[in-house]
């Protein structure tokens, strides 16, 4: 028997695996990029000064961040190749994974603790955050329940309050580690897609309500959280004490200027301002490239998650409803990550421990948004050619012609 071998190795077909070479959407890859490369030099700069204390090298963390922005580029390429019916498949397992990490995280001896919480499983000298992976586990999850029960969903309450099922005990296993941020964040994406999967009005009014009710509860139950939600109102009250982050935040803000001090001449992240090549990095960019250099990155992000945004109507309006769904979760996780973090930065949410996606310092935070372009770019080709299906046969035929792109 003659078997074809060329037939069995060959890759399925893919954006960056097709007749043509490449056949991506570079619009979305050239803004995700250019935020990628900002974020390396802003990590460079923003951590010079805690890794020559820390480790004697004042590139250490830049280094590390380096070689995570490699591995989430090789994510990115791998998650390009998968077709999304295979996310689709994989859904709720991805679900079962998710509350796996979450409760591994929070079990003593395999969590470990980093400034008060609970929220990173340690492997040598790398630590993964279960919260990054979870919120886009949950994402692709809804998607397919949204897909499955669209008429439910649209036409009953028990279709809309099915998820809140799988929603709400994986917001307490966030809650505990206590991640409060992340939690904020993955509900808000969850009801966003609710919404778009045609969630009558009334009840997503609903929704909302018992969304504010939760978070104000929630915020009474712990003094810390109450603190924090005074302490932002007015940081200059005690601004050595609850509100030093954040007036240091604004001192940064305000030395910027309209062009900024010039790149690596930051003098808070001088020990001023804690966590500046995390969660405050963006305070660090204010400073050094002003307010120029902030409305510009500002942009970049808007462009980002507005082109996601299309990319969710474009699969929709190929009747690709699955894709669709997780493009809308995917950037509206990335909307809510941006707005929370610059929110903190310029003092108008209370100090939340979330990372600006691309941007920050942090493995799994940047691996994940990596991966989470994939999906995008992969959503975006499929839609575009209408070979996303499985079920498709393929030649190279299917390949020879020039793609009419009109987006």
């Amino acid at each position: 028997m003659n078997i074809d071998w060329r037939n069995i190795i060959k890759p399925y077909p893919s954006p960056i695996i097709t007749g043509r070479g490449i056949d991506l959407d570079f619009p979305m890859l050239a803004g995700c990029l250019a935020l990628l490369g900002l974020g390396l030099v802003m990590i460079t700069s923003a951590s010079s000064e805690v890794a020559a204390v820390q480790s004697g090298n004042t590139l250490y963390m830049m280094i590390r961040h380096l070689v995570y922005l490699v591995i989430g580029l090789g994510a990115c390429i791998v998650t390009m190749m998968i077709p999304i019916a295979t996310w689709q498949r994989l859904g709720w397992m991805m679900l079962i994974g998710a509350f796996g990490l979450l409760v591994m995280v929070i079990l003593p001896g395999i969590g470990r603790e980093v400034n008060g919480s609970m929220r990173w499983i340690g492997f040598g000298a790398f630590n993964v955050q279960p919260s990054e992976i979870a919120k886009v586990f949950v994402v692709i999850y809804l998607a397919g329940y949204l897909v499955r029960r669209q008429k439910e969903v649209r036409e009953s309450w028990m279709g809309f309050f099915k998820p809140f099922i799988v929603l709400l005990p994986m917001a307490g296993l966030l809650l505990m580690e206590p991640d409060f941020g992340a939690t904020v964040v993955m509900m808000g994406a969850a009801a966003v897609m609710l919404f778009l999967g045609g969630v009558g009005l009334i009840r997503f009014a609903l929704m909302v309500v018992l969304a504010v009710v939760a978070v104000y509860l929630l915020v009474l139950a712990q003094p810390y959280r109450m603190a924090r939600l005074i302490t932002f109102t007015d940081p200059w009250s005690d601004q050595f004490g609850a509100g030093y982050q954040l007036t240091q935040a604004l001192i940064a803000f305000g030395r910027g200027g309209w062009f900024g001090v010039g790149l690596g001449n930051s003098v808070q992240k001088q020990f001023y301002l804690p966590e500046a090549h995390t969660d405050f990095v963006f305070s660090v960019l204010a400073e050094e490239l002003g307010v120029v250099g902030s409305l510009c990155t500002v942009a970049l992000f808007v462009f980002v998650c507005v082109r996601a945004m299309y990319i969710g109507l474009w699969a929709e309006k190929a009747k690709q409803f699955f894709a669709a769904y997780v493009a809308y979760g995917l950037a509206f996780l990335w909307i809510g990550q941006f707005l929370i973090n610059v929110g903190v930065n310029v003092g108008r949410l209370p100090t939340k421990g979330l990372t600006l996606p691309f941007l920050s310092y942090g493995g799994s935070s940047l691996v994940i948004c990596c991966i989470c372009l994939g999906l995008l770019l992969r959503i975006e080709w499929e839609s575009r050619t209408h070979l996303g299906s499985e079920e498709m046969e393929f030649s190279e035929s299917d390949f020879a012609e020039e793609p009419t792109h009109g987006r």
